[in-house]
């Protein structure tokens, strides 16, 4: 009697998943765009062997020269970055030239990364189709773009409530660095494709398929700068990079500000002297803009 009330369950329970297995999709209602296909997510590990640094006292910035030999400078350098921006030199720079397109887009947050470019406790948007930014004769490739919530750099002691940084990298392995100033005022729209997959788990890699986003776009419309010589804002806090700061903020919605300070917030490194360094004002040219 077990062993026939057992066949039938087996058999009314093959039948269900074949029914299942030819059912056929539910079909969208008339009119009804279809779906984005949903990102692919993957889980990263952490690298092996670098110390752990963060943004409270522990392992602040306070420690992080301390914390490895390979980063004494981010406690004893006299070029380091962010700065408070008070005073400012004009001086005659070599013209910057910067010409960006859209691109597949790739988001990632992770608590580290391996290499010198460390976003710090970020949302990192990786850019692999060889933008450039031209200074003089150099020109460097944007390899990612990341944020700080509240501002790293400062104008007279203030704060905004977020900042952006471009990382580019030329050929020889020289740093330059887009700084933009982000303050809440209107919806900004251009941030929506990076805004609606904000990965909201540590070492979470999400990749979009056929998203594009024109860094144009997330840039305001005067292009008037700040610049200075510093370092990097997160271990190993290397010299030698190039900071380019736009005087003019954009807005993001106090709602999109919000959503990422879910994610992400206090990830910023308190100003450094400035020493004997000047900050000067110039101007980045479009690309397409003839001399």
């Amino acid at each position: 009697m077990l062993i026939k009330n057992a066949f039938v369950i087996s058999t009314a329970l093959l039948a269900l998943l074949l029914a299942a297995c030819d059912s056929k999709p539910v079909q969208q209602a008339q009119g009804q765009a279809p779906a984005p296909p949903a990102p692919k997510t993957r889980r990263m590990a952490p690298p092996e062997g670098a110390p752990r640094w963060g943004y409270e006292a522990a392992e602040g910035p306070a420690k992080w020269g301390a914390l490895s030999p390979q980063w004494a400078v981010c406690g004893g350098g006299h070029s380091q970055s962010p700065v408070d921006i008070e005073k400012t030199v004009k001086a005659n720079l070599p013209e910057m030239r910067a010409e960006f397109k859209p691109a597949a887009l790739k988001i990632i947050h992770h608590e580290h990364m391996a290499d010198v470019i460390n976003n710090g406790h970020s949302i990192q948007v990786n850019y692999t189709e060889g933008d450039t930014l031209k200074v003089g004769d150099e020109q460097f490739e944007l390899l990612q773009y990341h944020f700080h919530s509240p501002s790293e750099h400062t104008v007279g002691g203030k704060h905004y409530p977020m900042e952006m940084h471009m990382v580019h990298k030329s050929a020889g392995g020289k740093l330059a660095v887009v700084g933009v100033f982000i303050e809440e005022g209107q919806h900004n729209a251009a941030f929506d494709p990076i805004w609606s997959n904000l990965p909201k788990s540590q070492s979470t890699e999400y990749h979009l398929e056929n998203v594009k986003v024109d860094v144009n776009n997330l840039l305001p419309a005067k292009k008037t700068t700040y610049r200075y010589d510093g370092s990097l804002t997160t271990p190993p806090c290397s010299e030698g990079v190039k900071w380019i700061i736009m005087t003019t903020p954009i807005q993001l919605s106090a709602r999109q500000i919000e959503a990422f300070r879910a994610v992400m917030k206090g990830n910023n490194r308190p100003v450094q002297q400035l020493y004997r360094r000047s900050v000067v004002t110039d101007y980045v040219a479009e690309a397409s803009a003839k001399k």
